[in-house]
Parts: C-alpha cells; structure tokens; sequence
C-alpha cells in the first residue's frame, strides 16, 4: 500500500519479543520503570532503553519523570485496546506463549485492561448492562441509556461529572480471553475505581489479575446478574 495509513510502521514496533511483552506488562495501567520493563522483556537495560525510545516515538508510549525515575506507560486507552486485541486475535489462532498455569485462571476471572475491568467479570458486567437496558449494542459502539445513568447515579457514580470530561463515556473493548466486549472508556473505568474504594476486589502484586473479596465477589454478583440459560 502506498497510500494511507502505514500499518507496517505499528506491526515492527509491536512485533519485536521484548516490545510486545513490555506492551502486554503496561497494558494493566501502572507505569512502570526502565529497569522494570527490561525485566519483562528478558532483556538488559541498555537494550531495553533503545527499545523505549522507540515506543515512544512512534507513540505507543508516554514517559513522565518523577523524581530521579522515569515512568513509563501506554500513551493512550487506544494502545491499550489495540494491544488487547491483538492478544485476543493470537489467542484465537492459538498462538499462546506459555502453557496454561496456576495465574491463569485468576487472568481469566478479573483483570485490569488498562484501567478498566476484564476477564469474565468484566464481559459478565457488560452482559448484565445490556440486558437491564442501562448499555445500548449499537453495532461496535455503546451508548449509555437515560436508564442507565438512573442505575449508575444510584450506585455513587457521577455520570455527569464523566461527561464533562473529553474521553468516551462507553467503548467496546474486545477481550482476549473471552473473545467478548467488555466495557471501557470513562464508565469503565469509573466502574473498576468503585470497586476498589469499596473494598470488594484489590489489585495484585506484579500481576495484572484483580481478586474480589467473598463480599466483593457477591455483591458484584448481585449487582451485574445474568440469565443462565433453562435447560431443554
């Protein structure tokens, strides 16, 4: 292709071991350091600066400096997206890097995708939505219903505060374990803040998994039914 968007530019940068691994570490939202990501990659440090910078110029990543350390992390949501499709799209094709292991239902269940919910509990979240007519499935997109802004203002969620804001209040985001939406954009992530500040789930360390507590656990249930099918 000789006009248009320069896909090939993307699939180098991405394509790299070390680069996609450090892509995949960032994807659960927290920045991390030069050093940290070279321990994700396998690779020195040395290596794994050259590897930034080049992240970073074709803008799949943005630095900050804190202090003495230089952060790193995804420059935006649609990285993240990207990224997490294409995680999904190789799942699809078998394309597995590791063999299933004692983290991997835990990934499975609830996890961060940025900084929004993922796995099974985030595709169950946006099930249940949809179904209560809170969410609209128009297509690919999502639209928050006037019902909807009832459910979420009822469970301390601001949604006008949201609005203000320029990011996307609902985005379809495709899951690369359940191969499914989920929910993300502003919602989304307002969504996975309550949770948190609530205590029913907590982040866990060096993974990207989210663990809800037994009350967590019961009233997210609770909170996102969904219809099990009747047997014939």
């Amino acid at each position: 292709m000789k006009e248009g968007p320069d896909i090939a530019q993307i699939g180098a940068l991405i394509g790299d071991p070390a680069r996609a691994n450090m892509l995949a570490a960032l994807t659960g939202g927290k920045a991390l350091t030069a050093t940290e990501l070279a321990a994700v990659g396998g690779i020195t440090l040395q290596t794994a600066s050259a590897h930034l910078a080049k992240l970073e110029a074709g803008g799949l990543l943005l630095p900050r400096k804190q202090g003495r350390h230089r952060y790193f992390s995804l420059a935006d949501e649609a990285v993240a997206r990207l990224i997490e499709s294409m995680m999904g799209f190789a799942a699809s094709r078998g394309h597995l890097r590791h063999q299933p292991g004692p983290k991997e239902p835990a990934l499975r269940k609830a996890r961060i995708c940025y900084d929004h919910l993922a796995g099974d509990y985030g595709v169950r979240m946006l099930d249940s939505l949809v179904a209560k007519g809170a969410i609209d499935a128009v297509g690919d997109g999502l639209a928050l219903t006037a019902k909807g802004e009832e459910t979420f203002q009822c469970i301390g969620i601001d949604v006008a505060d949201l609005k203000a804001s320029r990011r996307p209040l609902c985005r379809s985001c495709l899951d690369w374990s359940e191969r499914r939406a989920h929910l993300a954009g502003s919602l989304g992530k307002a969504l996975l803040t309550s949770f948190f500040d609530k205590g029913w789930a907590r982040r866990t360390a060096g993974s990207r998994s989210v663990i809800f507590s037994p009350e967590g656990e019961r009233q997210f249930v609770a909170l996102f039914p969904v219809e099990t099918p009747v047997a014939a």
